[in-house]
C-alpha cells in the first residue's frame, strides 16, 4: 500500500463550516485548522473513525509549521504540515490553549 495518494477534493468544514478548496494535498481546513480522521495512509480514505481531529498545538521542524491533530472520536495524534493559506491567526490561537 503506497505511503501517499494524491486526492483532490473540495470539502466543507465540519466544525466551522467554510467551504475548502482541494489541491490533493490539502489535509485541513485553512480558517479553523481542523480535519478530518479518514485516512490511514495521507489521501488513502481507508480509515472507518471518521471523527474531527481537534488542533492540539504545533511544531517547528526544520524550518516548517508542523500541526498536532488529535481525533476527538478515537484519540489518535498525527501530525501535518501546514499550508500557505493557513490562517495565521488559528495558529496562533493554539498556543492559547490550556
Amino acid at each position: 500500500m503506497p505511503k501517499f495518494t494524491r486526492t483532490k477534493e473540495n470539502f466543507v468544514c465540519e466544525h466551522c463550516g467554510a467551504s475548502v478548496l482541494g489541491t490533493g494535498y490539502t489535509n485541513h481546513c485553512p480558517k479553523c485548522l481542523f480535519s478530518k480522521h479518514v485516512d490511514v495512509n495521507p489521501g488513502d480514505r481507508a480509515e472507518v473513525c471518521g471523527g474531527l481531529m481537534r488542533p492540539v498545538g504545533y511544531e517547528l521542524q526544520k524550518g516548517q509549521y508542523v500541526l498536532i491533530h488529535q481525533c476527538e472520536k478515537c484519540g489518535v495524534v498525527k501530525r501535518n504540515k501546514t499550508a500557505p493559506g493557513d490562517s495565521v491567526d488559528a495558529l496562533i490561537g493554539l498556543t492559547k490553549q490550556p
